[in-house]
């Protein structure tokens, strides 16, 4: 009898047959003597659309609402189907006596290979693989260490329930909104108070109201002081008149000949930790930072580096530390990433005892997956491209900073006086970099930020310098700044700032249930309210759209809250533990769900296109609306049952001659032109002729892919609201 091996993406299922020495190609699977490997595409099954409950609701009708199957029906993807098929040949062949469960060790992994069991309606005993990278090495003691599994039911009923709860939600409160205002407005538990908070952010900055703030500095002995409020404590004050009267009685000291007076110098020895090890909320940040790469970009390189080149464990993880039993793996580790830049450090890391540091070794804050780490896999960084070079020098890098030392140095406060006015310098003297020798990261303290640091001459206490110069600094206040997608990634990991319920219960609960969505679908997410025309970016700046602002008035005032993501990952947590029972949760939504729709319903709003050109639609004949996408401008049907999209222009990576900023690329075909803010416009035939003589620039096939994109950017509906409302039940 064999056993029948359920991977999530056919790369790992090749790399488990291959362990398992599977190799008989047969359809949709390998086969060998006691394994047969076959894979999903992610997921091959999903909870039907409302049309196959019942024919009435085809039509998007608020008389059709709400929409409350008895039982959720399950439905093969139409795109996946074949695949579909192929598995469930192989979970009813006789030869096959238990099914081993293969697919990503997470919630959302175990509803992929479990939904396919109940499609299939297959009985048979279940064991599960847990592993969080697939290097032969994990694979095999994996298989070494099966377990049953019954363990992980608990786990596949909270996370058939939240697909549920959101399929609930989301389509009924999406068609509700949508019947009502006739326009697409998609809205759910963690899309809409995403776009609260951005919405916030732009209330801040408009409401803000700046005021003029005025500082003194000082040079003398060849030093540079900043005054200091003797009450604040602070290096600034709001009151032009009061600055003005320092001032002058700094002058009035310096022409009558008196000098600074050193009143105290201070000497402490100061050190900064190396930062914890990448969970992938922080290396999507740190990536958005450094290389400009979106949160699913960042994701996508990650899941390569995991899944083809194995050199990294498992990315969408939430915790920054690792299990006991993985740092007794620590030292392959660092054999097998001493290549390159870190072949010295690394090597000379792996040759020495390693302590099982609790500053990233820690069982309990461990859940699924420990942190983003190398794997034992040997690395070849000739095989990767330069963006995955990038994220994996990240890890690397993180990883590696974990074994130094701290960074040391010598901090100098020296206090002085002059016209009975406190001024300070700061300076500092690097003992030992430390971790930093691997992290090019500054290793300042918070409190040196107000004042330069600077080269120190001995100096001691009582002595007297010769005043120089004064300087009046004037400045105004900012408004906070507008969200980047790393600061966003930041605010929906910890959104309690952005809470009206700030009791210590709720706010306990964001902490530990993670803030909005999970690790794995907060890219996604973002993505979403950009596809969706909710959000916009200008440069590396998100804005909120018009209709995103429409949609924020109209939503019911719940759905706007982080609290109820809070809740119901609570909720989701204690099915998983077995503390609750999945279906006293669905009562409870169900229950809401009704709410909502009375709450719309309620509502006397109306919405309004803002982006209306005089265009009109080549396919329904209404005007089309101006929108712009994340990285294009679009023309797009007002008609969500229409769909019709076109893309007016595109950022591209070719860089103006003249300027060297981005430049855009209107027009199709051989008619397509570059297009720079500048003014410079160039033919895409020119551009390549300049390319070509200059070395470099687009080749045939970066056009040719772009233009295939286009293409198939053009046919994607864009309007269907149902459509999207079923991609967030996918992801959240």
């Amino acid at each position: 009898m064999k056993s029948l091996v359920i991977a999530e993406k056919p790369s790992v299922g090749r790399d488990i047959a291959r362990v398992l020495h599977c190799s008989k190609n047969i359809p949709g699977a390998l086969e060998g003597d006691k394994y047969i490997v076959t894979w999903a595409l992610g997921h091959l099954v999903t909870l039907a659309d409302p049309e196959e409950y019942d024919k009435k609701y085809s039509k998007w009708d608020m008389e059709t609402l709400p929409m409350m199957p008895e039982k959720m029906q399950l439905v093969v993807i139409r795109q996946t189907a074949k695949q579909y098929g192929l598995v469930k040949k192989q979970l009813f062949r006789k030869d096959v006596n238990q099914i081993i469960i293969a697919t990503d060790a997470g919630r959302e992994g175990e509803l992929v290979a479990r939904w396919i069991l109940e499609k299939s309606e297959c009985k048979k005993p279940i064991k599960r693989l847990w592993i969080s990278s697939v290097t032969d090495k994990a694979i095999r003691e994996g298989f070494a260490n099966l377990r049953d599994g019954r363990a992980y039911n608990n786990l596949y009923h909270a996370a058939k329930a939240r697909a549920e709860a959101d399929w609930l939600v989301g389509i009924n409160a999406t068609r509700a909104m949508t019947c009502k205002y006739n326009a697409q407005l998609s809205c759910g538990r963690v899309q809409t108070p995403t776009l609260a908070m951005v919405a916030h952010r732009e209330k801040e900055i408009r409401s803000f109201v700046p005021k003029e703030y005025y500082g003194m500095q000082i040079l003398s002995g060849g030093v540079r002081f900043t005054w200091k409020d003797a009450k604040s404590s602070g290096y600034c004050t709001f009151q032009k008149q009061r600055m003005d009267e320092i001032e002058k009685k700094v002058k009035a000291e310096i022409k009558s000949g008196k000098k600074m007076i050193i009143k105290e110098v201070k000497t402490t020895a100061k050190k900064t930790f190396a930062p914890g090890l990448y969970d992938l909320t922080e290396l999507q940040r740190d990536a958005n930072k450094r290389f400009g790469y979106s949160a699913k970009e960042t994701l996508n390189i990650m899941q390569r580096l995991y899944e083809s080149h194995k050199v990294l464990t498992y990315p969408r993880t939430d915790s920054r530390y690792i299990t006991t039993d993985v740092a007794d793996t620590l030292k392959e580790r660092l054999k097998a990433c001493s290549v390159g830049p870190y072949r010295k450090l690394a090597g000379s890391l792996s040759m020495r005892p390693i302590r099982k540091n609790a500053s990233f070794v820690d069982n309990k804050k461990v859940s699924d997956h420990h942190a983003i780490i190398p794997t034992e896999q040997f690395v070849d960084l000739t095989h990767m491209t330069n963006e995955e070079r990038k994220i994996y020098d990240l890890v690397v890098r993180r990883f590696l900073s974990a074994f130094c030392p701290p960074c040391r140095y010598e901090e100098t406060v020296i206090y002085a006086e002059s016209g009975r006015e406190q001024f300070v310098a700061r300076g500092k003297v690097m003992i030992d970099e430390g971790f930093r020798q691997v992290q090019e990261m500054n290793c300042e303290d918070e409190s040196s930020h107000d004042m330069k640091d600077q080269t120190l001459p001995k100096i001691g206490q009582g002595m007297e310098f010769k005043q120089v110069q004064v300087d009046i600094r004037e400045g105004k206040t900012m408004p906070p700044p507008r969200f980047t997608e790393a600061t966003l990634l930041s605010a929906m990991e910890n959104p309690v700032k952005y809470m009206e319920n700030k009791d210590r219960e709720m706010v306990k609960t964001i902490g530990e249930t993670g803030g909005l969505g999970t690790v794995a679908t907060r890219a996604d997410i973002i993505e979403k309210l950009f596809h969706t025309f909710l959000l916009e970016k200008k440069g590396n700046e998100i804005h909120i759209t018009s209709k995103a602002k429409q949609l924020l008035e109209l939503v019911p005032e719940d759905l706007k809250k982080p609290e109820l993501t809070a809740e119901w990952e609570m909720k989701l947590s204690k099915i998983a533990k077995g503390e609750l029972d999945d279906r006293v949760f669905m009562s409870e939504i169900r229950g809401y769900t009704k709410e909502l729709l009375q709450e719309i319903r309620r509502e006397e709003g109306t919405f309004r296109h803002e982006n209306m050109t005089n265009k009109k639609c080549p396919n329904c004949g209404k005007r089309l609306l101006a929108v712009n996408g994340k990285n294009a401008k679009l023309l797009v049907c007002q008609d969500r049952a229409c769909g019709y999209r076109e893309t007016v222009s595109r950022t591209t990576n070719a860089r103006c001659p003249i300027c060297h900023k981005r430049m855009e690329m209107i027009g199709k075909g051989d008619d397509s032109m570059f297009v720079c803010s500048c003014g410079h416009k160039e033919r895409l035939s020119k551009f390549q002729e300049r390319r070509k003589k200059e070395g470099g620039g687009v080749s045939k096939r970066d056009v040719h892919a772009y233009m295939k994109k286009q293409q198939k950017e053009a046919k994607e509906p864009v309007n269907s609201a149902f459509a999207d409302a079923l991609k967030n039940i996918r992801l959240n």
